[in-house]
């Protein structure tokens, strides 16, 4: 990877990590297609390197939240168990279908999820 290049990713992951950090989450929707059209990364390695890249940004924002005292532990619990059960299960699933399907299904999520927010 080319310094150009490579500064234009760090400057997108700055943005990336600041969208995590101001919505809680939401940043990989902007990784994966950063991956996939900037990086020119097969879509399912975009998707894994998202969630590994998004795993940092995310315990950054955490500590912030947490020192801010904006933190429910008990919620906490309750749904980090069904998203570790729900994380292992969608790691399997994008190793078993096609890059063209794990596109497509990322795309709807992310339609269903912006007409869920307007409404």
């Amino acid at each position: 990877m080319k310094g150009k290049e490579r500064a234009k990713l760090a400057a997108a992951g700055c943005a990336v990590g600041a969208v995590n950090g101001i919505f809680g989450g939401g940043g990989g929707m902007i990784v994966v297609p950063l991956l996939a059209g900037t990086a020119k990364k097969p879509p399912l390695v975009a998707h894994a390197t998202a969630i590994l890249v998004i795993l940092p940004v995310c315990l950054a924002s955490a500590a912030v939240y947490l020192a801010g005292g904006w933190f429910d532990a008990e919620l906490f619990i309750a749904v980090s168990l069904g998203m570790l059960a729900g994380g292992a299960a969608g790691a399997k699933l994008l190793n078993a279908i096609s890059p063209k399907a794990a596109t497509v299904a990322f795309a709807a999520v992310m339609f269903a999820a912006g007409i869920r927010m307007i409404f």
